[in-house]
């Protein structure tokens, strides 16, 4: 089975993210069983009757008795990636109940039954779950199945630009949404660093030709530029904002952060 992300691209689990392998079925816990055993850390949630299969494996280890939809809550509670071996429309009826927003939602993946694919679900950015398919996707030899549009499109993704790097995003969220659609639909772009590590772009393609970079603020002709990426520690004062409205988004890289 060949995975759609090559190996030396795919990302590194984070090890501080908690991670849940949920299985409510026989074959769907031997899937669980398998992932277990290369991902150590990862807690094991199956239903008691499975329990014995997972002999042998050091991961903590969850064992429900009554209906699985009672335990979908404190698994959103205590998770922030949840990875279901389930089927896809069954997941996301258990999870509809608890989804409050993409800031607070753990991130929710699906492996299908033959494990040929691993599906972000929810959360797919800014929950992280893009990034865990990927990892789970080259841990088992499938492909990791990216509907984000800035994935598919190789882009930037305008909502965690710089998060590995420490960056903080600073703007209104509509900011974010009006900024990412202007990305995604290959608008003209400017993208003006004056802080932080220049090492952001670590896709194996080029930046989309719609992206121009400057150093400067002050070079960047904004009539031309749908949208504007902002990587500094410059004051943004008030008037800049009301200017650009809602085509301004502002990164702010940890002080002392260069090449």
């Amino acid at each position: 089975m060949k995975s759609n992300t090559p190996p030396d691209t795919a990302p590194a689990m984070e090890v501080d993210v908690r991670v849940a392998l949920i299985a409510i079925t026989k074959h769907g816990a031997q899937q669980a069983a398998v992932l277990a055993r290369q991902l150590p850390a990862a807690s094991i949630c199956v239903a008691d009757k499975f329990a014995p299969m997972m002999a042998g494996l050091s991961n903590p280890m969850r064992a429900y008795s009554g209906p699985f939809k009672d335990e979908i809550g404190q698994l959103f509670a205590d998770f922030d990636q949840l990875v279901f071996f389930v089927s896809l429309g069954a997941v996301v009826r258990l999870i509809a109940p608890h989804l409050k927003t993409k800031d607070e939602d753990p991130g929710v993946l699906v492996v299908d039954d033959a494990g040929q694919f691993v599906i972000p679900v929810l959360s797919g950015h800014v929950g992280g779950a893009n990034a865990c398919a990927m990892q789970i996707a080259a841990l088992l030899g499938a492909t990791a199945v990216l509907t984000t549009a800035s994935d598919v499109g190789k882009t930037i993704a305008v909502d965690i630009l710089g998060r590995e790097l420490g960056w903080k995003l600073e703007c209104p969220k509509i900011n974010i949404t009006r900024v990412s659609a202007a990305v995604v639909n290959e608008e003209q772009v400017a993208v003006v660093q004056e802080a932080g590590s220049p090492h952001w772009w670590t896709r194996p393609t080029p930046l989309p030709a719609s992206i121009h970079q400057f150093t400067r603020f002050e070079d960047v002709d904004l009539s031309r530029f749908k949208a504007v990426l902002w990587i500094t520690h410059a004051e943004v004062p008030p008037e800049r904002w009301q200017q650009l409205h809602e085509r301004l988004v502002v990164y702010r890289p940890p002080q002392g952060q260069g090449a």
